[in-house]
C-alpha cells in the first residue's frame, strides 16, 4: 500500500513475473499520491481468489482496479464480469506474440463487460496508473491536482526543450 489512506486503486497481475511491467503502473500512483494495494490474482490459477477480490473490491473502498496480464490476458475481463468498478486492462508482453495476444485478449471483450484497454507494456502501464489517478481524482481534488501538476511539468518539458538534436558536448 502507498500510505496508511485506505487503497482507492487495486493493482493485480496474473503473476509475479508480470511485475517488471506493472509497477510502472504504481510508480505512477505513487508519483501522483494515491493510495493503492498490489498483489497477484491469477485468472486460471486462483479463480475463486479472483472473485472474492473483484466482488469485494468496492465494499473495501477501492474506486478502480487495474489489471495487468499476458497470454490468454483472462484477468482484466473476468475482474470486469465481477464487479461494478472500472477496470482498466494492461496487456504484458509476451514471449511467443509480443502482447498482441495478450491486447486482442483484453481488447476483445463481449458487449457488455467493458474493460479499458491500454496499451502493451510499460507504456500501458504508466498510462493505466494515470488514468486510474485520473478516475479517483473525479472524487479527490488532491489527486485531481497532482495530476493537472503532472500534466504542467510535461508541457513545460517540451516548451523548455524544442530543439530535437542532441545537445552538444562541452569541451
Amino acid at each position: 500500500m502507498s500510505s496508511n489512506s485506505a487503497p482507492k486503486v487495486g493493482v493485480i497481475m496474473g503473476s509475479k513475473s508480470d511485475w517488471p511491467v506493472m509497477e510502472h503502473a504504481v510508480t505512477m500512483l505513487e508519483r501522483l499520491g494515491v493510495a493503492y494495494e498490489t498483489r497477484v490474482v491469477s485468472a486460471h490459477r486462483t479463480p475463486d481468489l479472483l472473485f472474492d477480490y473483484a466482488k469485494s473490491a468496492a465494499g473495501r473502498g477501492l474506486q478502480v482496479i487495474v489489471a495487468g496480464a499476458g497470454g490468454a490476458a483472462h484477468l482484466p475481463g473476468m475482474v470486469a464480469s465481477q464487479t461494478p468498478l472500472p477496470v482498466l486492462g494492461v496487456p504484458v508482453e509476451s514471449k511467443a506474440l509480443k502482447g498482441l495476444d495478450s491486447l486482442l485478449s483484453i481488447a476483445q471483450m463481449p458487449g457488455g463487460i467493458a474493460v479499458g484497454t491500454l496499451a502493451i507494456g510499460k507504456a500501458g502501464a504508466t498510462n493505466a496508473g494515470l488514468l486510474a489517478a485520473q478516475i479517483v481524482g473525479l472524487q479527490d481534488s488532491a489527486v485531481r491536482d497532482a495530476v493537472d501538476a503532472f500534466r504542467a511539468e510535461q508541457t513545460q518539458l517540451v516548451l523548455d526543450n524544442p530543439d530535437p538534436r542532441p545537445a552538444p558536448d562541452a569541451e
